[in-house]
């Protein structure tokens, strides 16, 4: 494959559990990998499959950071080809920034391959526009803090002010904690739509609808407590939206007149 280049350890997303939502981009480099470091506390190992039969596999859930930039760095200082496979995307919540200033500090090139985040995926699961005219033209991703500290800026009660679509990784386990900042900011109230979706896209694939005041208790009843997106606002079941002026017959842009 011609885009694959030396010296470059390519950090790859393979999208959010279906084995047929990863891109012929990630497929390919999986399947011409000689190493392959994947997160295997969330990546369906079905995705496996498509590895080559002899490639070297190690489980980055059984690695601390230092483990993971030897297996890297060594082996595309041998001359072989080293995927970092992450689960979803891994622009969001995947620790590439660390490794990839590592590897460069060592001469080592990176590049990244983008895959189907779950986001993605829960909104295709109940047929939502993230985006509504209307409604909101918002989306804001975060996480509720725990170990992993949050900037007060962008605390939930803080961004939630802003009534856009919110959707949260990471943080199922603290569901409670996600409503009660969300009430706390006046922008939302209990019966702003709310949903839970586990595992996006997996054959054993949940969703849970509610609004704020119920979707806690909906969620501990399901006893899902990992792998799942919250998502919140009014997209999930809106009153009213408009119609795009994109595709409004009245409507003249670059590619089409309006009509008379």
């Amino acid at each position: 494959m011609a885009y694959i280049e030396a010296n470059t350890v390519y950090f790859v997303g393979s999208g959010p559990g279906d084995p047929s939502l990863i891109t012929i981009k990630a497929k390919e480099l999986l399947e011409n990998a000689d190493v392959i470091v994947y997160s295997g506390s969330l990546l369906n190992p079905k995705l496996l499959e498509y590895k080559k039969q002899d490639a070297e596999v190690y489980d980055a859930a059984l690695l601390d950071r230092e483990k993971i930039y030897q297996i890297l760095g060594n082996s595309t200082k041998k001359g072989k080809l080293a995927v970092r496979f992450h689960d979803g995307d891994p622009a969001l919540f995947s620790a590439i920034r660390e490794q990839i200033d590592k590897l460069e500090q060592d001469g080592i090139k990176s590049k990244v391959v983008p895959g189907v985040t779950a986001l993605l995926a829960a909104a295709a699961a109940m047929n939502l526009e993230l985006t509504l005219p209307g409604n909101t033209q918002t989306v804001i991703i975060t996480r509720a803090e725990l170990r992993t500290p949050v900037p007060d800026r962008e605390k939930i009660s803080e961004l939630a002010r802003h009534g856009s679509t919110m959707a949260l990784y990471l943080s199922v386990h603290l569901i409670d904690q996600v409503v009660g900042e969300m009430l706390a900011s006046g922008s939302y109230t209990k019966d702003t739509p709310a949903a839970i979706v586990y595992r996006a896209s997996w054959n054993d694939e949940k969703i849970i609808k509610g609004n704020l005041g119920n979707i806690a208790g909906k969620t501990k009843q399901s006893h899902i407590v990992k792998t799942a997106v919250i998502i919140v606002g009014d997209v999930i079941a809106p009153k009213k939206y408009e119609f795009s002026k994109v595709y409004d017959p009245g409507f003249t842009h670059g590619f089409r007149k309006a009509e008379d």
